[in-house]
């Protein structure tokens, strides 16, 4: 009779457990990039290379591969820039970008920042950063922060060490600075 009881019992419970439903896992509706993607890499790393020297690194979360593989969309972007002896002198980060293996080009959009390792900041919703050139330029808006001076613009060209920078509309300024030959 007491096993009887304990089998009714556990049977009991196996019914109410499996009646239960648990969390629905979230689907998303529409088209995503993953569906139309010739790859999808987890944990990406690539080197930059120009004629065997390695001018950075790129990072990101996810990547999303298109055009043969020569074109990733990335999330979650982070680039290191690398001077022409192979030195680390700056880092580019941004929620999302596009590398472009067959011009050699990076593109980051949405809080796009570069620091530099002299404490340079640069800002902007996007930024482009050509390898061949050994540039980095945007036609958005822009902020820059150094030691004594903020500058704000829209648009600029200059080197990923923000030593040479040439800013195409001038917004605004603050602080100090030498000017060259002075």
């Amino acid at each position: 009779m007491r096993r009887r009881v304990w089998l009714t019992a556990a049977a009991l419970f196996v019914a109410v457990a499996c009646r239960k439903q648990g969390a629905k896992p979230p689907v998303k509706h529409g088209f995503t990039m993953a569906d139309s993607a010739e790859q999808v890499m987890l944990g990406v790393r690539m080197l930059l290379t120009d004629r065997g020297v390695q001018r950075g690194e790129l990072f990101a979360d996810t990547g999303y591969v298109f055009d043969d593989q020569t074109r990733f969309e990335l999330r979650k972007v982070r680039a290191t820039f690398n001077t022409s002896t192979g030195t680390k002198d700056g880092v580019l980060s941004a929620d999302r970008g596009t590398y472009n293996q067959r011009e050699s080009k990076l593109e980051g959009f949405g809080n796009v920042v570069i620091v530099t390792t002299e404490g340079k900041r640069l800002t902007s919703p996007h930024m482009r950063y050509m390898q061949v050139l050994n540039e980095v330029s945007s036609d958005s808006a822009f902020t820059l922060v150094e030691p004594g001076r903020n500058v704000s613009g829209i648009g600029f060209r200059a080197d990923p060490q923000l030593t040479r920078i040439q800013i195409l509309r001038n917004v605004g300024a603050q602080g100090s600075f030498t000017l060259p030959g002075k």
